[in-house]
């Protein structure tokens, strides 16, 4: 006896290929967040795409590798004596960045035209598959645009650029968290409109707070004012202390006092935020959304109690890693939350296996 087979899912290889593009993505953003820790992405002064996946490989290569890292300021002011042992550790953390950064695009394009060659992908599917590698292409150039900013009159990095180019980066993987969930039909949730607007601005502030995150590494902040609650001995610092430099809007940016204060500030409004969403979400019976919003509110609690233990013990490399991790796990579900409460078509459940001739 025959049966009607339900038809697989033609998109499971492209979710599970975008899942673990995505996977590398967070981890890539972890290195970097090491590599920035660390003091070592300047230890490669050159920016070479294909012949730069090569590491030194002789003595010779290593010393002309030293010799170009002893002509840029951050050598002179900050490393002058180092030997050629430290210099090849942080020599290795920025070039394993850079070669995850090539991995990751390789790992991208390579089944992405496997898949436009089989067929099978909608127009709609293609364009968003098409951005997604032209923004990680653009993402490579930001790198370098973020180095150069640290070659010539500085000692670190622009922490403009490195926000631009962590957030671009976060861009890139929750662009991927959502076509990821759209691969997959769900019916849609009967819910408030507020709920779609919290989650949507839940998401919003999540990326303007990774942004004062990233301003905070640039300009080492979190070893500054290591006091929780108060900051420069209050709740909220002084108006003078906060905005003495002019025009006004630097202070937002370059003012290590403003800096850290508007990182935790915006830190207290998101957790208040996903705790009213959360209570919203369970109030009107959001089905899977309101465990979507309790999850979103753990993982802010958490973020938030591994941010202030890292203030507080200035900064260790591990507290700060997982705090940077947490960071990427609250991001993911927030994308979640707005997609799963975004509207859609109503699907329908797919029907069963019936026997030929038999009754449904």
């Amino acid at each position: 006896m025959t049966t009607n087979s339900v038809p697989t899912n033609p998109h499971r290889a492209v979710r599970w290929w975008l899942i673990s593009v995505a996977a590398l993505i967070a981890l890539m953003v972890l290195v970097g967040g090491a590599t920035r820790l660390t003091e070592s992405g300047l230890s490669i002064v050159e920016w070479k795409p294909v012949t730069g996946s090569v590491p030194p490989l002789s003595e010779a290569q290593w010393t002309e590798a030293f010799e170009a890292y002893k002509k840029i300021p951050q050598y002179r002011e900050l490393n002058a004596g180092m030997s050629l042992s430290e210099f090849k550790q942080i020599f290795w953390w920025e070039w394993s960045h850079r070669l995850l950064g090539r991995f990751i695009g390789v790992a991208y394009l390579l089944p992405f035209l496997f898949f436009l060659w089989r067929g099978g992908l909608s127009g709609e599917l293609k364009r968003r598959l098409w951005l997604l590698f032209a923004l990680g292409g653009l993402q490579g150039a930001v790198g370098w645009w973020m180095v150069a900013s640290g070659l010539t009159e500085r000692v670190e990095v622009s922490q403009y650029r490195l926000a631009t180019h962590l957030l671009l980066a976060l861009l890139i993987f929750a662009g991927i968290v959502w076509t990821v969930r759209r691969l997959k039909k769900r019916p849609r949730i009967a819910a408030p409109a507020r709920l779609r607007f919290t989650s949507a601005l839940l998401l919003v502030l999540t990326f303007v707070q990774i942004y004062f995150g990233a301003l905070v590494a640039g300009l080492r902040a979190g070893r500054a004012y290591n006091t929780w609650p108060q900051i420069d001995g209050a709740f909220i610092p002084s108006a003078e202390r906060l905005w003495f430099e002019t025009p006004w809007w630097r202070n937002m940016f370059d003012n290590v006092l403003t800096v850290q204060f508007e990182h935790r500030m915006t830190a207290y409004a998101l957790f208040v935020l996903a705790a009213l969403h959360a209570i919203d979400a369970m109030r009107s019976r959001a089905g899977s959304a309101a465990g979507g919003a309790l999850w979103l509110l753990a993982a802010v609690s958490l973020q938030a109690v591994l941010g202030i233990l890292t203030l507080l013990n200035q900064v260790p490399i591990d507290l700060a890693l997982s705090h940077q991790a947490v960071a990427i796990a609250v991001l993911t579900l927030a994308v979640v939350q707005v997609e799963r409460l975004a509207s859609r078509q109503q699907t329908h459940a797919q029907p069963r296996a019936v026997p030929v001739g038999q009754a449904g």
